[in-house]
């Protein structure tokens, strides 16, 4: 019931499903949880530093149309297994957009696209789609935007990140500590990386926060800390930070703060200058600095779709490319196969050549 005299701002409150309510319509089985807890250890391992290969983090910007994403990931699982000895891929499954003024929120938020902020059916589609791409063998990876939101999806994740925009939220970073993934914390847009690093540091360290449990209660969270915790470069307002002298000052920033250093390279972004087809020369440059011996680097995430480019939405979502995306320019998919081919070869022939040595 709204208060027209206290609350003069909301227009309507609705009821929304529950996490519980949600799973029970969307149920995952015991074997997927199973392959997914599997997931989630191999790429915990990555960031650990107790597996050599390197995590890869691959797939739209962000999320619109569910029969695309469901294409994507059919190829990008077969591209996977065939890469699997040099990375464990990820798909990027974004379905929330944090915006600077205004624009498309994402699936979650907006499913149809149209303002209406059908929020409880962008759960839905959200959840259905994780549970299809999982069940395929694949990891997905989420960017954790609404705390809420986690309750509704978090079973199903293999990765998560914390954008630059909120890396410096006490929010995120307690939520980050009782998450069950490895997190990663974008470096601020501005491109200082000390916010970030803070961010992996507090995750790291119990703490609490409220949210709701699975029946949509109110509740308080006591969390234990986030050892799977890492940085994110993904540039910033004076430039890239992929390069050599970048990662190794990261690196450093990290050992002085008592953390073992953990850093994904963003290869999109300010990082790439807002180009995507520069993301080819980034990933060369990360896999050039792997070869060298840089063993800080764990990963890097690369925003790929169907087809290159992107496009804006239009009135009439019938209008709408197929497989193109409509929030950052992507990689297509032919080059994003070709690049992860040359990649892990590079990866392949480096380590027979130390064998051989």
């Amino acid at each position: 019931m709204i208060d027209p005299s206290i609350d003069i701002r909301i227009q309507k409150v609705e009821p929304l499903i529950s996490p519980k309510k949600l799973s029970e319509m969307l149920p995952i089985s015991p074997e997927l949880t199973s392959s997914i807890i599997s997931m989630r250890q191999s790429v915990d391992k990555v960031i650990r530093g107790e597996d050599d290969r390197l995590l890869a983090i691959v797939g739209p910007c962000s999320i619109h149309d569910i029969d695309a994403a469901v294409e994507y990931a059919k190829k990008l699982k077969e591209l996977a297994d065939s890469i699997k000895d040099q990375m464990v891929v990820v798909m990027r499954t974004y379905f929330e957009k944090p915006r600077t003024v205004g624009g498309w929120k994402g699936l979650i938020i907006d499913p149809k696209m149209d303002n209406s902020y059908d929020i409880t059916e962008g759960l839905i589609r959200a959840r259905k789609l994780l549970i299809e791409i999982t069940g395929l063998g694949l990891p997905v990876g989420a960017e954790m935007l609404d705390p809420i939101v986690p309750q509704y999806i978090d079973e199903t994740l293999a990765w998560c990140s914390i954008g630059a925009r909120t890396t410096e939220s006490q929010v995120h970073r307690t939520l980050a500590s009782g998450m069950s993934v490895a997190v990663g914390f974008k470096n601020s847009t501005s491109g200082d990386i000390s916010n970030a690093i803070n961010a992996v540091k507090s995750a790291k360290l119990n703490g609490a926060f409220i949210g709701i449990d699975k029946n949509g209660n109110s509740a308080i969270y006591r969390t234990t800390g986030n050892d799977c915790g890492h940085l994110i470069l993904r540039g910033g307002d004076d430039g890239p930070n992929y390069y050599e002298e970048e990662v190794e000052d990261a690196a450093k920033a990290m050992t002085a703060m008592g953390i073992d250093p953990s850093i994904v390279i963003d290869c999109s972004h300010a990082n790439s200058r807002k180009e995507y087809s520069r993301q080819k020369r980034i990933l060369r440059s990360v896999i050039d600095q792997v070869t060298l011996g840089q063993k800080a680097i764990k990963g890097f995430m690369i925003e790929s779709n169907l087809f290159e480019g992107c496009q804006k939405i239009t009135e009439d979502r019938g209008d709408l490319a197929y497989g193109v995306s409509v929030t950052d320019p992507c990689l297509g998919w032919d080059d994003t196969e070709k690049l992860l081919l040359r990649a892990a070869q590079t990866l392949r022939n480096h380590k027979n050549k130390n064998k051989g040595e």
